[in-house]
């Protein structure tokens, strides 16, 4: 059973940063593959960034390209941060976390190809 633990949320004015960190534990000894999602109140969950399970590919929706970054601070993926720059109002949601352990290569932006789930970080962007 993998945990994943995310934090780093809060208010931000527009133009401002935020990091959020999802931290994984447990699982095999595999890599994983890493994602973010958010869901702003009244709309479906969607994409925002992901890592390969071999760190090598870096995936981002249109809306966040340019202004967040992922990144991974061992060869596991245990670790991930989503950087975010520039934030605006429309940024505002609750970020989650998501990992899996089984091959996922070129379907890191689905929703399904995730396990585990973390708890969600609200991140909220006052403009």
């Amino acid at each position: 059973q993998v945990q994943l633990v995310e934090s780093g949320g809060g208010l931000v004015q527009a133009g401002g940063s935020l990091r959020l960190s999802c931290v994984a534990s447990g699982g095999t000894y595999s890599p994983f593959t890493m994602g973010w999602f958010r869901q702003a109140p009244g709309k479906e969950r969607e994409f925002v960034s992901a890592i390969s399970q071999d760190g090598r590919y870096l995936y981002y929706a249109n809306s966040v390209k340019g202004r967040f970054t992922i990144s991974s601070t061992n060869t596991k993926n245990s670790v991930v941060y989503l950087q975010m720059n520039i934030l605006q109002p429309e940024d505002t949601a609750v970020y989650y976390c998501a990992a899996t352990q089984t091959h996922s290569r070129g379907n890191e932006r689905r929703e399904l190809t995730y396990d585990y789930w973390g708890q969600g970080t609200q991140v909220t962007v006052s403009s």
